[in-house]
């Protein structure tokens, strides 16, 4: 039995008191503050235990999407808190600048490395997601630069894609409505569209036929930005904030085999898929990917601490080491030395309790055929999962794929009714996704699933009665 921190530690909070103080100073990620405040304030989330969380009006919630698709190993693990606890009474924090290092940090380098397998033996440390890609797009360019190739610096993403919050990662990403709000991307990123069948294939177009548009796609803005001018692709194995796209079979062959053509580096971003999400340690492994650079993040310490990691082929890096010089980036907290250890216990955990397996041969499977259940309502056009990602496609016509006027409305209303049944899935435009810690078991699976169906069916009843 999983051991947790003991309910006992609870703490006794003036919810209401908190709740004002969060309207008068909190300004949060990702929210419209404004609509926030019309609608009472923030759910005050007090605690957390397994799949479960508890919020400060004593509600008890299945979180479907493992906090921000991390909380891999579930909430509460006192083994976790204990590890933190110890390593900060022994060392709390040392940078590794300047010829530094801790053993926390030495440790969980050659641990992610062995998961990786053959041909990565190299790790830089920082602490989100965004991080990670930002020390990609550094990264890329110093590569080309060293390689004497030195106008090889365009990276191609893709539309809808996600790959962090900061310039670099914003830029990064394929969403318009981040784009517009800071002027991005910057020069030296371009995106083509996303291997997403449901919403992007034109009419009798099959799956395979689509994967193999969208991997030309790549290959046409290739040529014509000069394949001396590009240095790298970078996509998610399953792309996660995009409505958990799940690219045709025939998809990453074929990127795969366009960037070896033209020499371009090949970048998988696991920061979604790494860790167990899709059934293997790593989302390339599960879908034969063969990159040159891995950014990863959340699931690395089950978002217990922040901590993040880019695994750098030996390709790169042995000419990094050879004739780079001092690599000219870092973070006051790269290779945190609480955040090394809780990483290294957390991945521990997941080895002695099978968790990976778990995903691939029992939740993962069972999550894809619970969630192909749905599609008898009129709402779902289609469903999908691989491991323990899972999505549902809300449309207005499910034989045409027709879908909503305004794009979002309808997903957002859905969310909304879910919230309420005290389940937690989010919608990323009109595709409900899920994505529960690699613990959840078959149970927890089908209450998922219900709380879905009756959001489904609520918002069925809105629509109508809204004329949508």
């Amino acid at each position: 039995m999983t051991e947790t921190i003991d309910s006992q530690a609870r703490r006794n909070y003036d919810i209401e008191a908190l709740k004002r103080l969060d309207l008068q100073h909190h300004l949060h990620p990702f929210t419209d503050t404004k609509a926030l405040r019309q609608e009472g304030g923030a759910r005050v989330i007090t605690r957390a235990d397994g799949c479960y969380l508890y919020d400060g009006d004593g509600n008890k919630i299945l979180d479907g999407m493992a906090g921000l698709w991390c909380v891999n190993v579930g909430y509460g693990r006192r083994e976790l808190a204990e590890t933190v606890y110890q390593q900060m009474l022994e060392l709390p924090y040392y940078n590794t600048f300047f010829k530094t290092a801790t053993p926390p940090a030495i440790e969980l380098s050659a641990k992610i490395s062995s998961l990786l397998g053959d041909g990565f033996n190299h790790v830089f440390f920082s602490n989100s997601g965004s991080e990670a890609n930002d020390s990609v797009f550094r990264l890329v360019r110093h590569y080309w630069n060293l390689r004497g190739q030195t106008k090889k610096k365009y990276i191609v993403s893709r539309w809808n894609a996600y790959h962090g919050s900061t310039v670099a990662g914003a830029s990064l990403s394929g969403m318009k409505y981040m784009h517009k709000q800071a002027d991005l991307p910057v020069p030296g990123v371009t995106h083509v569209m996303q291997p997403y069948w449901f919403g992007e294939a034109e009419q009798d177009e099959s799956q395979d036929e689509l994967g193999l548009r969208a991997a030309k796609a790549v290959e046409q803005r290739i040529l014509e930005l000069g394949p001396e001018n590009v240095g790298a692709f970078i996509g998610e194995p399953v792309m996660g904030a995009g409505g958990v796209v799940i690219a045709p079979d025939c998809y990453w062959p074929e990127v795969q085999r366009i960037c070896e053509k033209y020499d371009i580096l090949l970048i998988a971003d696991e920061v979604i898929c790494g860790f167990g999400r899709t059934g293997s340690w790593f989302g390339h492994q599960t879908l034969g990917i063969k990159p040159d650079l891995v950014p990863m993040a959340k699931g690395l310490s089950s978002g217990y601490l922040p901590i993040s990691a880019l695994a750098i082929s030996d390709k790169v890096s042995e000419l990094l080491i050879a004739e780079g010089g001092e690599f000219a980036h870092g973070y006051t907290y790269s290779g945190h030395p609480a955040s090394c250890a809780v990483a290294l216990r957390n991945i521990e955990i997941m080895e002695r309790e099978g968790l990976v397996e778990k995903v691939r041969d029992e939740t993962g499977p069972y999550l894809k055929e619970a969630l192909a259940s749905l599609e008898d309502h009129p709402l779902v056009g289609e469903t999908r999962a691989i491991g323990l990602l899972g999505a549902v496609e809300i449309c207005k016509d499910k034989a045409t794929r027709q879908k909503f006027d305004k794009v979002g409305k309808v997903g957002t209303i859905c969310r909304d009714h879910i919230m309420r049944h005290n389940v937690i899935a989010r919608a990323c435009g009109d595709t409900m996704v899920v994505s529960p810690p690699l613990i959840i078991e078959k149970p927890q699976i089908d209450d998922l699933i219900s709380g879905l169906r009756t959001a489904l069916d609520e918002t069925a009843e809105t629509v109508a009665a809204e004329g949508l």
